[in-house]
């Protein structure tokens, strides 16, 4: 079976948390709530403290936005408010809006669509890894499969099971859940997604791209036109394969009158 992170998610309702004694207790991840609405004075008055004492513990963190959106502009207003919320901080894990006003639900489907879509658009363009926090129910009633997919998914299900047939990276599974250093219950988390080795891989949410070995060197040449020079003893189907392209394709990019005659020196063009 595939590796899955235990994690928990907070706000100002958790008060005053002892996060060393929460990642003692096996939690890898938490995900802070950073505020709610779209006016600045909306951000949670523990987001700081929580985000501060969760990094210091050593707990990868991620955080979400709860959403009062009446309007696509409001949907924008509010990532906004995120964006300034969070800046200058780094997260392991994606940033969630939260969705589950019933005003917002009663709007129907495509007005749902259009808050998720203005919403994480927005904090993707600001360089964050965006993602959806809902409930099963809605979800399957209110978000169309191809919006479901495109970020990434966070599902609100209490009970033994997710019984959602579409791809999600995290379950919410009961908000009485006990851990040490909390007083009080709290919302419990299962994630299936290495989101901090992607996020990090991908330069987001803070992070600088790290150029790692698994990163595939063709994806940049690709863009860029290479021009190899000949030596001896090159072939035209030898420098095929070195570039991974086709003897076909460079003897058509170079207007190459006999494949077979290539000489030293001579300068061949690889798109």
């Amino acid at each position: 079976m595939a590796k899955t992170f235990k994690g928990i998610d907070v706000s100002q309702y958790q008060q005053n948390i002892d996060f060393k004694k929460v990642k003692a207790s096996g939690v890898d991840f938490v995900i802070i709530r950073a505020g709610f609405g779209k006016y600045a004075n909306q951000k949670d008055p523990y987001f700081e403290k929580n985000y501060k004492a969760a990094k210091a513990a050593g707990l990868k963190v991620g955080a979400y936005w709860y959403s009062y959106a009446a309007s696509v502009e409001d949907a924008k207003a509010e990532a906004q408010t995120c964006i300034n919320a969070i800046k200058g901080k780094t997260f392991e894990y994606p940033i969630y809006f939260d969705l589950e006003e019933r005003s917002q639900f009663a709007k129907g489907r495509a007005f749902c669509n259009s808050l998720v879509k203005t919403f994480c658009n927005a904090l993707e363009h600001a360089g964050y890894w965006a993602g959806l926090y809902i409930s099963r129910s809605p979800l399957q009633q209110y978000i169309s499969a191809y919006v479901a997919k495109r970020y990434a998914l966070w599902v609100a299900e209490y009970g033994s099971r997710c019984n959602y047939g579409g791809t999600y990276g995290m379950w919410q599974y009961t908000s009485s859940g006990r851990v040490s250093g909390i007083s009080g219950n709290v919302d419990m988390d299962i994630c299936y997604v290495d989101y901090p080795a992607k996020i990090k891989a991908a330069g987001l949410n803070g992070f600088k791209k790290t150029n790692s070995s698994t990163t595939k060197p063709t994806t940049s040449s690709a863009k860029k036109t290479v021009t190899y020079t000949v030596k001896r003893g090159d072939t035209l189907s030898g420098i095929a394969r070195r570039y991974k392209t086709t003897v076909a394709k460079l003897v058509k990019d170079n207007g190459i009158k006999n494949a077979n005659l290539i000489y030293v020196g001579q300068k061949i063009k690889i798109k």
